[in-house]
């Protein structure tokens, strides 16, 4: 059997860094080298993060865009390590950063790191292709925590992507992300994004195909947050010694090929 991976934890006092350390715990293909927060965040076993980069294979990084971005802009001036990252919220310009960073090393990104969500998109797809947009309206809805501070999650806009990709348009031609007042009648072809946000609530994403007669409701339910982890874990697993480039659970899954 090959060495265990040395994995970073960045955030790793935040709700899901300490869920990826407790995933990591006996496992036999991975193990936690490092933990690091925002510099300035220090004590316990936290180690600054150039340490981290320079002692660990794959990063994992469920922290915020900003954060996220800077991290995969350091690792990419010091050739690594390998990122993996779970921040959700990117703008535009914040994207073009982590694929610029992804020329230099491997990195994975992705909304979700669950497989039942990625093996949901395929069928979002599919139900997208084979439904005709002039008969079969498609709403994204999603429910999360009070906490979380985007919306609509990126999980929602994976789907919401799938779902385009089955209608071979662009998911920015057809996005309906808020109605407020006097909208007017739904545009044909859109697909609407509906969120939710109170309590603990884990993670709900469902996608609605809704026809005139009937509707089709593709869905899926977090119950535990160590999932994602669980994941993400198996994602720096599989990035290790992968060439530059940029990733993402698809990849990982062998679900791209």
């Amino acid at each position: 059997m090959s060495q265990p991976v040395k994995i970073a934890i960045a955030g790793a006092n935040g709700r899901m860094g300490q869920a990826v350390a407790k995933a990591l715990e006996g496992r036999a293909d991975a193990a936690v080298a490092a933990r690091f927060e925002r510099p300035g965040v220090e004590g316990g076993d936290l180690v600054p993060r150039d340490e981290a980069l320079a002692t660990t294979e794959a990063v994992i990084d469920f922290t915020l865009p900003e954060a996220s971005v800077l991290l995969a802009e350091e690792a990419a001036t010091k050739g690594g390590p390998a990122l993996v990252i779970g921040s959700t919220g990117f703008s535009d310009e914040q994207l073009a950063r982590i694929d610029a960073a992804a020329t230099k090393i491997a990195i994975v990104r992705s909304g979700n790191y669950s497989l039942g969500v990625n093996m949901l998109m395929g069928l979002v797809r599919q139900a997208a292709a084979a439904l005709p947009a002039e008969d079969w309206d498609i709403e994204v809805y999603e429910a999360h925590h009070k906490r979380k501070i985007d919306a609509p999650s990126g999980t929602a806009l994976m789907l919401g992507e799938a779902a385009a990709e089955g209608r071979n348009v662009g998911l920015g031609q057809v996005a309906d992300r808020g109605r407020d007042g006097v909208t007017g009648a739904r545009k044909e072809g859109a697909i609407g994004f509906s969120v939710v946000r109170g309590g603990g609530i884990i993670g709900e994403h469902s996608v609605i195909f809704a026809g005139e007669s009937e509707s089709l409701t593709l869905s899926h339910s977090a119950i535990d947050r160590g999932l994602f982890a669980r994941g993400a874990i198996a994602a720096a697993v599989w990035v290790r010694g992968k060439p530059p480039g940029l990733y993402d659970m698809q990849d990982v899954l062998g679900f791209s090929k």
